[in-house]
């Protein structure tokens, strides 16, 4: 049985790079594709996820259109790290057309892809909330009928990347965080900000990665240039935790959705996202005292096998 996924993306570089290994693995579906605003305006990120999948000739997969906007908070992108078009701002005058998205909107699709697969959905989240939070106001019931929800977003030690002490996925909507954090009680699995860093993968692989000889190596090569770049300078190396390598943050969630065995350490831990900090809003907070008094705990990924991951991306790009 093929592990069937919804990918929820906002398609800058790491979403790129999830959705490719996604592609590549033998033991997984991918259902369909929704896109969330983030690291790019929402028109950039439909574009982005359609010329990754052109790449990888899968345009059949579905891609639907998402939130634009954040749920309160003010919108907010990433344009330094990920290029103006979140994909390093390389000109591709081959682009597919939004002609071939889907016409059902993301939220609805979501809902129905799962509502015909209950309790067979791994939802995959790289992006914003935004999407989850209002599929779980519609349909209350959502949450519970997924297998197991991943997340790209959020900290354990409030280390910041985007504000003082904030994750930007969290940060640029800290109510929808909130709100999944509340209401998703299906096995949830988070791979924080400090985490990815921690766990970066040498310059000297991303080499070897990048030098394979397809045209998938060759579109990749491209649109990371910028990020790459930008990730060996040293004000960025300043902020990264213990950071030697390349973090291709979003990447982490989707490996632990597809290999069971891809964590080898981790913690549970009640968590909910600060709304009304002057300095830690859109901050994840661990209950590690049980204040909460929360019965669902997410599992924090501590550690992986990264030897394992390697061989993902490598693959992702043969």
């Amino acid at each position: 049985m093929k592990k069937k996924l919804i990918l929820d993306v906002d398609t800058g570089v790491d979403d790129a790079q999830a959705i490719m290994v996604a592609l590549a693995a033998p033991n997984v579906e991918v259902l369909g594709i929704t896109c969330c605003h983030g690291n790019t305006p929402l028109e950039n990120v439909l574009k982005n996820t359609l010329r990754v999948l052109k790449v990888c000739n899968r345009l059949d997969i579905p891609v639907y259109r998402g939130c634009a906007e954040p749920m309160l908070a003010r919108k907010r992108h990433a344009g330094d790290y990920h290029g103006k078009d979140g994909l390093g701002d390389v000109p591709d005058p081959d682009a597919p057309g939004l002609e071939l998205l889907q016409q059902k909107k993301a939220v609805q699709a979501m809902i129905q892809i799962v509502k015909e697969n209950p309790g067979e959905v791994t939802l995959v989240a790289t992006a914003p909330l935004t999407n989850l939070a209002v599929a779980a106001q519609l349909d209350p019931s959502f949450p519970k009928k997924l297998k197991a929800l991943y997340i790209m977003g959020g900290n354990t030690e409030s280390r910041g990347n985007t504000t003082v002490c904030g994750e930007f996925n969290f940060v640029a909507d800290p109510e929808a965080a909130y709100v999944v954090l509340d209401r998703y009680t299906c096995p949830t699995y988070i791979a924080t900000w400090e985490f990815t860093c921690r766990n970066s993968l040498p310059w000297s692989f991303c080499e070897q990665w990048l030098a394979q000889k397809t045209e998938k190596a060759a579109f990749m090569k491209k649109i990371s240039y910028l990020s790459m770049t930008k990730a060996q300078s040293a004000e960025y190396q300043k902020e990264i935790i213990a950071g030697k390598g390349f973090n291709s943050c979003d990447t982490y969630a989707l490996a632990a959705a597809i290999d069971d065995k891809f964590i080898t350490e981790s913690e549970e831990v009640a968590v909910t996202v600060e709304l009304e900090g002057t300095y830690t809003r859109g901050m994840m907070a661990l209950d590690y005292m049980e204040l909460l008094k929360k019965k669902h705990k997410a599992v924090i990924m501590k550690k992986v096998d990264l030897e394992k991951f390697k061989q993902m991306f490598m693959n992702s790009l043969k």
